[in-house]
């Protein structure tokens, strides 16, 4: 079962989206996905938005567009969600490079990281090959870096941040729910 590591108290009560952080291999998106079935609240999953607004795959971006593109419909997306309605906002793991967007979400309500131990999150990330960050000569050495790049950031971001390296999808959902 994972364990609630932290809570910060910045949690604005009136605000009632759930935003989830991580890093790639997270679980994010499968864990959106239940909470929205069990909570019937609706979820905005940004890559998906993102994927639908250039007409692309994520990877076809990066390519034709770059990072800097996708990284600015980040931003923008986020800027449209309406706030203080109950939602799920499911991230990308680089939506915590900018300041702005964590303050964006931050707006809505709380912050919660997915967070696993290193070698869970690689098996999970390396399951698919074409995420566009690892398209590198070592790919795993990229994803540690990345990964040392991005942990303070999702640290300062988080309200909450769960250890889910053994849990299940329904364990993680079991306790996001709880934390309602």
């Amino acid at each position: 079962m994972s364990s609630l590591c932290d809570y910060r108290a910045n949690v604005n009560a009136g605000d009632n989206a759930i935003a989830l952080i991580g890093f790639m291999g997270a679980g994010k998106s499968a864990v959106g996905r239940e909470l929205s079935r069990r909570t019937g609240w609706p979820r905005h999953d940004t890559d998906e938005m993102i994927r639908e607004q250039f007409g692309i795959s994520i990877p076809d971006i990066f390519a034709h567009h770059g990072e800097l593109a996708f990284r600015d419909s980040e931003t923008a997306l986020l800027k449209t969600l309406q706030r203080g309605l109950a939602s799920i906002v499911v991230t990308g793991g680089g939506i915590i490079l900018r300041g702005e967007n964590v303050q964006l979400l931050r707006g809505m309500g709380r912050i919660i990281w997915l967070d696993a131990d290193e070698e869970v999150l690689w098996q999970r990330a390396s399951r698919h090959s074409t995420r566009p960050l690892l398209q590198t000569p070592d790919p795993r050495a990229r994803f540690a870096e990345l990964l040392r790049e991005r942990l303070p950031l999702y640290q300062m971001a988080a309200d909450y941040r769960l250890n889910i390296s053994s849990s299940s999808i329904a364990e993680v959902t079991d306790e996001i729910i709880a934390l309602l």
